[in-house]
């Protein structure tokens, strides 16, 4: 999230404003158990949920409340950490905790401290700063039998920040402060220390990328048996920057995610572009190594003074939707049959301030390229999907935003990526044009535009309507010749 000395009027609605400095001492026991045994219906989520947001109803929470989720899968559950954040009121220090099943139904478990951390808190006050009276993007991980959970503490002013290192031997607690990983100061080269992410080489490297606004992303190898610095007072090395059109550095770059997918043998750099409550939208980059150089769809290094893309998840809106903005600094996972997901926020144009939990199949180009799902994953049966489904009437979005301007100018409008109408005829034609036209071999269908001069390859799957509160239609995810995300949502 933009966690910056100059922060939109939405943000400062839900950051916390709690006192306290305490470690957990023992495991999660913070809400109703019997929400557990409670029956599940997927209608009855809502955009909003002005009800049940005062921490009294946190039992409730489930996917609401919800900004900067990290999520691991372990044993039967997926737990989800995420950012202290409420509606409309000041929300409870400590990192909130979830888990589910089926990545639809949430429960929400409780906090994984009593108030700040007390290294990372100490860290900003002798170096001169106020903590922020709240946790930000946490980052979980397990390291053989230990989860190690990492957290963002920033000061209210500047960037004398800190990640620090809780462990534990179990995913709900209780959690013990190990140290940190790595700081910022307020002045000179370097970036905010926040926003954590690591991943881990076939070899055993363990690498953490890292920083908010100022002078880009910073990433730095940590020792595997300690989980900080290898080095320790390492900072790391700038892998991401992103320019003005000045030539000033952006500050709108921040909340990575990287991961390594063995299948491509390539490590993926997921960034969030622009403000929190707008344009928030997710960038990715790739590199055949862990420390870069990571490069771009036009293989461009992205350590450089320009937007780089493909850009592959924006604020969107289909048609009986107010829209969704802010839909980015997303946590990248997979299951135990290696389907990827991507879960992320999302604020309801209807009201900005609402922050609810996004999860999303993730599918893989033939070139090696992430795309999501244009639907929320309800663990829809993908059962067959045969060429004589395809052909109907289909909401289309093409995910594309200009250069924006600079940091100076906060953005106030998502300036929603907004749907119109394609058809896909049964004889192969897009809109009755025999210029355009569409072929289809399972799982990937191709739409061939002008003659096939331009052509869009997506991927076809089906998901449930959320807008329409339809159990299950068909969705396309793809990218054009450009690099430009393409979905295609089914509504007749």
């Amino acid at each position: 999230m933009n966690k910056i000395f100059k922060m939109p009027f939405i943000l400062l609605l839900t950051l916390a404003v709690v006192a306290g400095c305490k470690k957990s001492e023992e495991p999660l026991t913070e809400v109703d158990p019997g929400i557990f045994t409670k029956p599940f219906n997927i209608n009855d989520l809502n955009d909003t949920y002005a009800n049940v947001a005062d921490i009294s109803f946190s039992w409730k929470w489930g996917p609401y409340n919800l900004h900067d989720p990290s999520i691991i899968k372990d044993g039967e559950w997926y737990y989800c950490y995420s950012t202290d954040v409420a509606y409309g009121m000041t929300p409870r220090v400590g990192i909130m905790v979830r888990k589910s099943k089926d990545l639809v139904d949430w429960k929400y478990v409780g906090w994984v401290l009593d108030g700040l951390p007390e290294m990372g808190a100490k860290y900003i006050r002798d170096n001169g700063g106020t903590p922020v009276q709240g946790l930000w993007a946490p980052y979980i991980m397990k390291v053989g039998n230990e989860y190690r959970l990492y957290y963002s503490l920033a000061p209210t002013a500047g960037r004398t920040s800190a990640i620090g290192l809780l462990t534990s031997n179990s995913p709900e607690g209780p959690w013990v402060e190990k140290g940190l990983a790595v700081t910022s100061v307020n002045t000179g080269p370097g970036t905010n220390a926040i926003d954590p992410s690591v991943v881990v080489t076939p070899s055993g490297q363990h690498w953490m990328v890292y920083g908010s606004s100022w002078d880009g992303l910073y990433e730095l190898q940590l020792n595997p048996q300690t989980g900080l610095a290898m080095t320790s007072g390492d900072r790391g090395t700038r892998i991401v920057r992103r320019g003005r059109t000045n030539g000033m550095v952006n500050g709108n770059l921040e909340g990575p995610e990287i991961i390594y997918n063995p299948t491509t043998n390539m490590y993926y750099l997921f960034v969030a572009y622009d403000w929190l409550s707008t344009k928030y939208n997710v960038r990715v980059f790739r590199s055949t190594s862990p420390n870069g150089p990571f490069l771009d769809w036009n293989g461009v290094n992205v350590d450089n003074l320009a937007d780089n893309g493909p850009m592959i998840l924006a604020p969107y809106r289909f048609d009986g939707h107010s829209g969704w903005a802010g839909v980015s600094h997303c946590s990248v996972f997979k299951d135990d049959n290696g389907q990827y997901y991507m879960a992320h926020q999302g604020r309801p144009g209807i009201d900005r301030a609402f922050m609810v939990m996004h999860v999303r199949k993730m599918f893989w180009t033939p070139e090696g390229w992430p795309i999501v799902s244009p639907e929320r994953y309800a663990n829809v049966p993908n059962t067959p999907i045969t060429a004589n489904e395809i052909a109907g009437k289909y909401e289309q979005i093409v995910q594309g935003y200009a250069t924006v301007p600079g940091f100076d100018a906060e953005q106030t409008d998502p300036q929603y990526n907004v749907f119109f109408e394609t058809n896909l005829n049964p004889d192969g034609k897009i809109n009755g044009d025999p210029n355009n036209t569409w072929a289809y071999n399972a799982p990937w269908i191709e739409l061939r535009w002008a003659g096939g001069l331009f052509v869009d390859k997506l991927h076809v799957s089906r998901e449930r309507d959320w807008e329409k509160k339809k159990e299950s239609t068909l969705v396309m995810t793809g990218l054009n010749g450009g690099g430009l995300s393409i979905w295609l949502k089914k509504v007749q």
